[in-house]
């Protein structure tokens, strides 16, 4: 997966790089144990939840499931942000404002959507059962995660859409060097470069976003928006304020890996929702239940029952064989390369 990095504006030395690069990952290190550590005291500490009746996700548990989602869509948002903005100048003819105009639109219209959606799916509720609409808000929610951190699917999905971008700010500035658009059409056209930059990440956050707020209530969606938004904003003030050079590939890396987690979870809550709406049935493993232990249910949603540990395993395979079906593409594409 290629990715264009944001260059700084002035020159720094090596030593400069590595020591910000060495604290970007002190920064995520850290913040990989303190989740691992609050995953544990959670996990002894509550004894879990057994009761497939009962909302078995917990607070802390559901807020860094949203967190993490926000910011790895804030992450994406921020290096297709930062390929726009790497060669501008700092002249009069600068074009960084309306690019920030446009992300400042698309964060409003995004507000705007959800409070769509809340209103499409209140409505709904009047309509359908509540079983229901969880349980088909629910696949929604896992098809965007899927999309998100799909390794096969991004190869076009992602550095496409970087690649677009690119080329069509490449475009705007030709014709502003050509002088064969007026001021006017292309600041508007740096206005839309922008708000599709974010606009399309919010869209995706505020579709998957809707499961949680059926099933927990919007205060939990909320703090876990607002998690995301805090690492989202620190990641965005380094890029384009301090100009730093961050480690991005292993940034997503490592919440791709944690948004894995959230899709087990997901999975294997949505098939119970599905066998609560009677949509599938439930084969119960009660040998199976002696060796689960309760906090299993409460964090990963691991139930002993055959149709959630098969969604589960499906999904998994899902996910690792785009990886290696990625992976299989850029060995053939490299040497095809090396051929021509």
């Amino acid at each position: 997966m290629s990715m264009v990095m944001p260059k700084p504006h002035q020159r720094r030395g090596g030593g400069s790089n590595s020591a910000s690069r060495m604290a970007a990952l002190v920064a995520l290190s850290l913040g990989g144990l303190s989740v691992t550590a609050v995953m544990f005291w959670q996990a002894f500490s509550q004894g879990g939840n057994p009761d497939p009746l009962a909302a078995h996700l917990g607070f802390n548990a559901a807020t860094l499931d949203i967190g993490v989602l926000v910011f790895r869509e804030g992450l994406e948002c921020i290096l297709v942000l930062a390929a726009i903005t790497a060669t501008m100048g700092t002249s009069s003819h600068d074009y960084r404002r309306p690019v920030a105009v446009g992300a400042g639109a698309a964060f409003l219209a995004t507000l705007v959507t959800w409070w769509i959606a809340i209103g499409l799916i209140d409505d709904l509720t009047q309509k359908v059962s509540t079983l229901n609409l969880q349980a088909a808000t629910g696949l929604l929610a896992i098809v965007v995660l899927l999309v998100v951190m799909n390794w096969f699917f991004h190869k076009v999905y992602w550095t496409g859409w970087i690649s677009m971008h690119t080329r069509k700010k490449q475009h705007l500035l030709d014709r502003a060097k050509t002088a064969e658009a007026s001021m006017a059409n292309l600041w508007w056209g740096f206005v839309l470069l922008g708000f599709t930059s974010l606009y399309r990440e919010g869209f995706e956050v505020v579709l998957f976003l809707q499961s949680y707020r059926l099933k927990r209530g919007g205060g939990i969606v909320l703090y876990g928006v607002l998690l995301g938004l805090l690492f989202s904003g620190v990641v965005a003030v380094l890029t384009f304020l301090a100009h730093r050079r961050l480690p991005y590939r292993r940034m997503l890396i490592l919440t791709g890996v944690m948004l894995g987690a959230v899709l087990l979870v997901m999975v294997g809550e949505e098939a119970q929702e599905m066998q609560l709406a009677h949509w599938i049935p439930t084969t119960a493993l009660p040998r199976l239940a002696v060796l689960v232990p309760p906090w299993m249910g409460l964090w990963f949603s691991v139930f002993p029952t055959v149709e959630t540990l098969v969604a589960q395993a499906v999904a998994t395979l899902l996910v690792a064989g785009s990886y290696f079906a990625a992976r299989v593409q850029s060995g053939f594409t490299a040497q095809v390369s090396r051929g021509a």
